[in-house]
C-alpha cells in the first residue's frame, strides 16, 4: 500500500509541478536516414543564448513516450538544484524503431538501417545540437526495451559519444552480456552506467538483464561508475517512472550539495581548511562533468559553520570573498563578510557589514530579518 502511494505521489508532483521550459518540436532532415525524424527540445528554464553558461546534453531514444518522464524528472530535480540544468532532446521513433534498432544476427552490432540510425545520431543529430545550443560534452543516452540496449553500442567507439548510459529495462542483444563483460574494464574516462529491471518486467529480458548485472557487478574499475536496480512492485512500464530519479541521482551524485552525511565524515574530517575544501569540491565536478556549477548556498552555510567550527578565520575570510563575487546583488556577500569581522573581533567592521545588506536582496536562507538581529545583537 505504502509503495503503491509512494508511486503515485511521485506522478502526481511531476505533472502538477509547473515546467515553464518550454519544449519545441522540429522536423530533423536526414541524409544518413533519407528521411526525416521529428525531435523534441527543451530547453532550461530562463536559457539564455548568449550567457556562456554550458548544459548537459539528454539525449532520449523512443522519445514518443520516454521524453515526457525524462523532462519532468530533469526539470524538477534541476529546480532543486539537486543536478544542473539540462538540455534534452527526444527523438520520435514509433514507427521506424525495428529499423532504427536492427543488428544483424552475426555479430549484434548495428546493421542495415541500424548502422544508419546509430551514424545519424552521433553525426548528424548531435553536432546539429551543439551548433544550435550551449550544450557541454558531457552527454547521457536514455533508452528502454529496444532502445536501451541500442545506446549500449556507443561505449565501443574509440572516443565514446556518451558519458551516461540510462538502461531501463533493456531488451538485451544476444551477446551483450559478453560484449560489456569484456568493454567495462577498459573504459578509461569515468563513465556512468544505469541498469534496472521490476519484478514484475517481461521475464525473458529479466533474465537477460540480471546476468548482465551479475557481469558488471564485479568489475572492479575506477572509471565505471554503475548502479542497478530491481524495483518491486512495478513492471516493464512503471519501472521507468522509477529508474528514472534514480539513474540522474547516481550521475550526479558528486554535483549534489553538501549533506548532513559529507559534511561530518568529509568536510570535518579534511585535512587542509574548509575553504580548500569547497575549492576541491568545485573544481572536482568542473572536472568530472566538464563545465563549471555556481556556488551554492548550501554549500557557503556548510563551510561557514564548518570554519566556526575549527575556528578558522582564515577560511571565513575567504569564503565572503566568495560569496560576495558569486552574488553581488544578495544580501549573502554582506552576511558572510559580516561574520568573519564577528569571529575577527572586528565588530564594527561586522555592523557596517550587515547594515549593508540591508538593501540588498534576500536569499533563500538569509534576510532581512535576520540581518537586524544581528545588527541589534552587535549595537546592545
Amino acid at each position: 500500500m505504502t509503495k503503491h502511494f509512494n508511486l503515485l505521489t511521485l506522478i502526481v508532483l511531476l505533472l502538477s509541478f509547473p515546467i515553464t521550459a518550454q519544449v519545441t518540436y522540429e522536423t530533423f532532415d536526414s541524409s544518413k536516414l533519407e528521411e526525416s525524424r521529428d525531435i523534441k527540445i527543451q530547453l532550461p528554464r530562463n536559457y539564455d543564448p548568449e550567457e556562456e553558461t554550458l548544459y548537459p546534453l539528454v539525449i532520449v531514444l523512443d522519445g514518443d513516450y520516454l521524453f515526457e518522464p525524462v523532462v519532468g524528472n530533469t526539470d524538477y530535480q534541476s529546480y532543486w538544484e539537486d543536478i544542473p540544468n539540462c538540455i534534452v532532446v527526444g527523438i520520435n521513433q514509433s514507427e521506424t524503431r525495428d529499423d532504427d534498432f536492427f543488428y544483424a544476427e552475426e555479430t549484434n552490432f548495428p546493421y542495415a538501417e541500424g548502422a544508419k540510425f546509430f551514424e545519424f545520431l552521433g553525426m548528424e543529430l548531435i553536432p546539429y545540437i551543439e551548433n544550435s545550443y550551449m550544450v557541454s560534452d558531457f552527454r547521457i543516452a536514455v533508452g528502454h526495451d529496444m532502445s536501451a540496449n541500442f545506446i549500449n553500442y556507443y561505449l565501443f567507439k574509440d572516443k565514446p559519444l556518451f558519458r551516461a548510459f540510462i538502461l531501463l529495462s533493456p531488451e538485451l542483444a544476444p551477446e551483450m552480456m559478453n560484449f560489456m563483460g569484456d568493454k567495462a574494464p577498459l573504459i578509461e574516462s569515468n563513465t556512468f552506467y544505469y541498469l534496472a529491471t521490476a519484478a514484475d518486467d517481461v521475464k525473458r529480458l529479466k533474465t537477460d538483464i540480471l546476468a548482465l548485472d551479475n557481469t558488471l557487478k564485479g568489475i572492479e574499475n575506477q572509471f565505471f561508475h554503475y548502479r542497478f536496480d530491481n524495483f518491486e512492485d512495478a513492471n516493464h512500464y512503471s519501472l521507468v517512472g522509477l529508474g528514472i530519479p534514480k539513474a540522474l541521482n547516481q550521475i550526479f551524485s558528486f554535483y549534489k550539495p553538501i549533506t548532513k552525511k559529507e559534511y561530518k565524515e568529509k568536510v570535518l574530517e579534511f585535512e587542509g581548511s574548509p575553504f580548500e575544501y569547497l575549492m576541491k569540491k568545485y573544481e572536482d565536478i568542473e572536472l568530472f562533468y566538464g563545465f563549471k556549477k555556481k556556488v551554492v548556498e548550501n554549500d557557503l552555510r556548510a563551510i561557514a559553520s564548518a570554519s566556526k567550527k575549527k575556528n578558522d578565520v582564515e577560511s571565513l575570510k575567504e569564503l565572503s570573498k566568495l560569496a560576495r563575487k558569486e552574488y553581488p546583488d544578495s544580501m549573502i556577500g554582506a552576511y558572510y563578510q559580516g561574520m568573519y569581522y564577528e569571529e575577527d573581533g572586528n565588530l564594527k567592521r561586522a555592523l557596517n557589514s550587515y547594515q549593508s545588506g540591508l538593501l540588498l536582496e534576500e536569499s533563500d536562507f538569509i534576510t532581512k530579518d535576520m540581518l537586524l538581529d544581528k545588527i541589534y545583537e552587535l549595537q546592545d
